[in-house]
C-alpha cells in the first residue's frame, strides 16, 4: 500500500506518517518499505483519470509491504493504529493457540499411527490359525 493510503487508513496526515518511519527506520528494513522511483510514479498516476493524489506532490510515496504495514500500526500513536496494533497482537496469539492445538493432534496421530503400525507387525509374525479347511 502507498503512503497517502496508509495515512487516510490509520488517521494521520502522510507527513506525520512519513516522520513516524523516519524516527523509526530500523523498524522498517527494504522488504518493509521501499520508495516509488520517479518513472514508477509518473506510471502509477497516469492510470488514474481523476488524480486522488492532492495536487502537486514535491516527495515521491513510499511503499509498504504487508509487514511494513503491520509495523507501521505500531509506531503511529492514532487510535485507528493502536487499535489496529492490538488486533494484531490478538490475531497472532489466537494462530499460537491454533498450532498448539494442532500439535497436540498431530502428536496423537502419530501416536496411533505408531500403535498400527506395531500391532500390523505383530499380526504379521502369528502363524495364521486353522479355521477351516487345515490338514
Amino acid at each position: 500500500m502507498l503512503s497517502p493510503h496508509l495515512a487516510e487508513l490509520y488517521g494521520v496526515e502522510t507527513r506525520v506518517l512519513v516522520q513516524a518511519v523516519m524516527r523509526n527506520k530500523d523498524r522498517f528494513p527494504n522488504d518493509f518499505i521501499f520508495q516509488l522511483t520517479e518513472q514508477e510514479f509518473k506510471n502509477l498516476k497516469s492510470h488514474f483519470v481523476i488524480s486522488s493524489w492532492g495536487g502537486f506532490r514535491r516527495a515521491k510515496p513510499y511503499a509498504f509491504t504487508e509487514h511494513g504495514t503491520v509495523m507501521l500500526a505500531s509506531v503511529l500513536n492514532s487510535p485507528i493504529a493502536v487499535q489496529s496494533s492490538i488486533l494484531i497482537v490478538r490475531a497472532f496469539i489466537k494462530l499460537r493457540e491454533i498450532m498448539v492445538t494442532h500439535k497436540d493432534i498431530a502428536e496423537k496421530l502419530a501416536e496411533l499411527e505408531r500403535k498400527t503400525t506395531h500391532h500390523d507387525a505383530e499380526i504379521r509374525l502369528q502363524k495364521p490359525s486353522c479355521l477351516v479347511f487345515c490338514s
